[in-house]
Parts: C-alpha cells; sequence; structure tokens
C-alpha cells in the first residue's frame, strides 16, 4: 500500500494524463509522509463534508484505516454514534465560517464499538479564491491532552511558585534555568546565574554537588534525597547553607534512545532546622558530660583533684587546651592582680589535666591579659589571633603564656560564695571555630562547679 494511499491522498490527473515525473518526492506523497509523521491525528473534510485526509495517528486512536475513512460523508454511522451525528457534524462544519480555530471536544467511536472521548482543533481550509473549501481537524485524546498540559502546568508552578529550589542543570553542569527560590539561594538574579561554573556561585561543597550531578547523568536519579553543607558567594560575603538535594535525569522524550538534556535539580534551605538539632545535641552532650563530671568529681578525695575533673571532662569536644589560675593570697588588696597556675592541661601529647603543686609560682600574664581581665570584671573574656597566621599567631599565643598552637581564647571566672577565686581558661587551635556565646554559657556551668570545688579544697584543713 503506498503512502499516499494510506494517508487518504489521491493523484492528480492534468488534462493530458499523469504529469511528468519530478526528481524528489512527488507532492502527494511528501504530504502523506508528512500526515502520517504527526504526533497528532489529524483528518479533513471537502465543502460537503467528505473525508479527504485520515492520517496514520488517527488510524491508531480510532482504528479505522485511511481506506475506510476516506471517501466517507461525516462521522455518521462509524465514527459516531447516530445521535451525536448531526451535532458532531455542524461544529466540525462550523469552522468553515469562523475565524481562526474552534476547539470542541467529542465522544468518537473505534472501530471495535468503544467511546474515545478527543480534543479537536478545527479550521478552515482556503481554495485558490480565498473561499473556505472545507474544514481541517486535529484531534487527540483527551487524557493525553490533559497529562501534557498537566506537566507544562507543573513546569510552570515549579519554575514560578515553588516554595523550594529548581534548577535545570545542562550536560555541562551549568544552571540552564533557574526559579526565584533558587536564585534568592544562590544570591542572584534569575538570569544572572545562567551559563556560569558552579563553582563561581558557591565556595564550598561544589564538588560534591558536581559529582552528585555526574553521577545522575550517567546512573540515574539516586535512591533518597542528600544534604549538602555549602557556602555561597554572595555580595556580602559568604554564607554557609545546608541544602536537602533530589536530583532526576532529564531525557528527550522526541529521541529514539534516552538522550540526558541535564539534571533537574530540587533543593530546600534546611540550615536553620540543621542549626536547631546540632544545638540540640550538643546542649544534650554537655548536659551529660557535667552530669558525669559531677558523679566523677564526687569520688575524688582531694576537691582541687575534683576540679581537674570537671576541667577534663569540659574539654571532650569543646576545646583542645585548659588552665586554671588562682587569686594569690592579698592579690585582691593590691592595685594589681595577681595570679597562680594551680592545674592546666599538657601542651604537648593529650592527657589529663595536672596539678602544679603547691609552688604558688605567680602566671606571669602581661597588663591586659584576658585572664586579668576576666578577674578584675568578675565576668567572661573571650581573645582570638584574628587574621594572624604563621609565625605572627604563634607569637600572639607564647606572649599570653598559651600554646603556640593557639588561636582562640576563652576566659571565665572563678567565683564562689561572692568571691573571685581565679580564672579558667580555654583554649582553641586553629582546626576549631572561635568560642560563640553559647560556649562561654557552657564554660560558666563548669567555672561554677570548679570554683565550688577550690573553695572547699580552701577550706579543707591541709588543703588548698
Amino acid at each position: 500500500m503506498s503512502a499516499s494511499r494510506r494517508s487518504g491522498v489521491t493523484d492528480e490527473l492534468g488534462p493530458e494524463g499523469p504529469e511528468p515525473e519530478r526528481e524528489g518526492p512527488a507532492g502527494s506523497d511528501l504530504l502523506a509522509a508528512l500526515l502520517d509523521g504527526m504526533d497528532a491525528a489529524l483528518c479533513a473534510f471537502d465543502a460537503d463534508g467528505v473525508v479527504t485526509h485520515w492520517n496514520r495517528e488517527a488510524e491508531r486512536i480510532l482504528g479505522w484505516t485511511a481506506e475506510e475513512a476516506v471517501g466517507r460523508a461525516g462521522f455518521a454511522g462509524w465514527a459516531v454514534r447516530s445521535a451525536d451525528a448531526e451535532e458532531v457534524e455542524a461544529r466540525l462544519m462550523s469552522a468553515m465560517d469562523a475565524p481562526g480555530r474552534q476547539v470542541n471536544e467529542f465522544a468518537l467511536l473505534t472501530k471495535d464499538g468503544r467511546r474515545v472521548l478527543v480534543r479537536t482543533q478545527s479550521a478552515a481550509v482556503r481554495g485558490p479564491d480565498g473561499k473556505p473549501a472545507g474544514v481541517y481537524c486535529a484531534f487527540s485524546e483527551v487524557h493525553a491532552q490533559i497529562d501534557l498540559e498537566r506537566s507544562i502546568a507543573l513546569s510552570e508552578a515549579l519554575l514560578e511558585d515553588a516554595g523550594w529550589g529548581v534548577v535545570l542543570v545542562d550536560a555541562d553542569l551549568r544552571p540552564a534555568v533557574v526559579n526565584a527560590y533558587a536564585a534568592r539561594a544562590l544570591g542572584a538574579g534569575r538570569t544572572s546565574v545562567l551559563g556560569r561554573p558552579l563553582g563561581e556561585l558557591l565556595s564550598q561543597g561544589v564538588e560534591e554537588l558536581e559529582s552528585a550531578l555526574t553521577h545522575v547523568l550517567a546512573e540515574g536519579a539516586p535512591p533518597a534525597p542528600a544534604e549538602l553543607w555549602v557556602a555561597v558567594r554572595t555580595p556580602e560575603g559568604e554564607r554557609r547553607r545546608c541544602w536537602r538535594n533530589g536530583f532526576v535525569r532529564l531525557s528527550s522524550p522526541l529521541a529514539e534512545e534516552p538522550v540526558p538534556l541535564g539534571v533537574g535539580w530540587l533543593f530546600q534551605d534546611v540550615t536553620e532546622a540543621r542549626q536547631g538539632e546540632q544545638e540540640a545535641s550538643l546542649l544534650r552532650f554537655r548536659t551529660q558530660q557535667l552530669h558525669r563530671a559531677a558523679r566523677a568529681a564526687a569520688e575524688c578525695e582531694n576537691p582541687a583533684e575534683a576540679a581537674t575533673v570537671h576541667l577534663d571532662f569540659a574539654l571532650a569536644g569543646f576545646a583542645d587546651h585548659a588552665l586554671i589560675d588562682r587569686v594569690a593570697e592579698g592579690g585582691t588588696d593590691t592595685d594589681r592582680v595577681r595570679l597562680v597556675r594551680i592545674a592546666g592541661t599538657p601542651s604537648g601529647a593529650p592527657g589529663p589535666s595536672r596539678l602544679d603543686g603547691r609552688a604558688g609560682l605567680p602566671a606571669l600574664y602581661a597588663d591586659g591579659h584576658p585572664a586579668l581581665q576576666c578577674v578584675e570584671r568578675a565576668g567572661t573574656v573571650r581573645a582570638g589571633a584574628g587574621s594572624l597566621k604563621g609565625d605572627a599567631a604563634r607569637e600572639w599565643a607564647l606572649a599570653r603564656q598559651w600554646p603556640q598552637d593557639t588561636v582562640h581564647a576563652l576566659c571565665t571566672v572563678l567565683r564562689s560564695r561572692g568571691r573571685t577565686l581565679g580564672a579558667v581558661t580555654f583554649l582553641r587551635t586553629s582546626n576549631r571555630t572561635a568560642f560563640e556565646r553559647a560556649d562561654a554559657m557552657y564554660a560558666e556551668d563548669v567555672a561554677a562547679h570548679i570554683a565550688m570545688a577550690l573553695d572547699l579544697a580552701a577550706l579543707l584543713p591541709g588543703e588548698g
């Protein structure tokens, strides 16, 4: 069967017989190929309502072949119920006199008698004189059309109104489309991020993100969402965020074999929730440490040793080194406070805190030292090396009588029974962050236990 017959296209005969054969496909064959290659079903009627064209998609939907359809007068008695035929034909043929296209929904009959709801678009076909010569009608099953409209509507909603970030990443791992949420999260406008490498948008976490995108392109979507900590470059500086990410591979529906178009990357900012969980977990851990320290200290015969027990328990996950300085006798009666080192953690290999004995050697602190400020103010003082690096940072630490790898310090006053007993100093190296307000509150809780132990040691005969 020729393609022209299948689509209901007949060869025209001129007055002198068939036209001379031209190079390339004949006009009718080309038209038949175009009609059969369409994704939508198409049929056409002449001015009298007789079917003149019927393509392969129309045959697939309704089951009627082109030979069975072409030449019939309307749909009555075969493609539509007789009771509905008059209304259907009137609505279809009314497109001859109407401007533009008309959209209708009809229930058509398949060859095996099933009813199929279709959505049609019909418009007039003009003759050489510009007058209506017939009607063409393109139709598809309503559920397929609705699925397409839903897909388009979903895409538009995701890229406009979604409460999470949506980024379409091309095969080169560069953003091709972003929605408003994603643009805000990336600290830029919706158009300014397009086509830029992710490394220009993120300063941390970009390797993990690109690795995930590459995996999705090669293997497909991961089984579950993944959380990543990133640092976003913004005009105000870097902003550390936690994103919960989902990925889907995008493939072309028009290719015979799946061709990856890129990755659909969906993410939501969960920074506040994760920070809250971390803070709650840290608070639980520190509360447990205080509880364990209190139980262990209760078993110490020497109250001064109990103070070092509290110090050791406090160090876990909190600081790298710690020192206890006590106010020297008569130190508060002079203009200058003098502190005496009584305990500290080893500055070399890790180990438990050690008492420095009763020699009472003064700590050689210069004026303005954070520990002295802490005692004088009866409060907490934080200090840090700031932007100093290398030798300058080591000199900063050594000048304050701290281990040379120290870059952050927190000094908390020791008070008991309304008296200032001294100060406890917690020290961090460069692999930790600076002390924050929550750290200061924890240090003050630890200092209260240490102060009570030291006050008890001074009260007991032979102690202090």
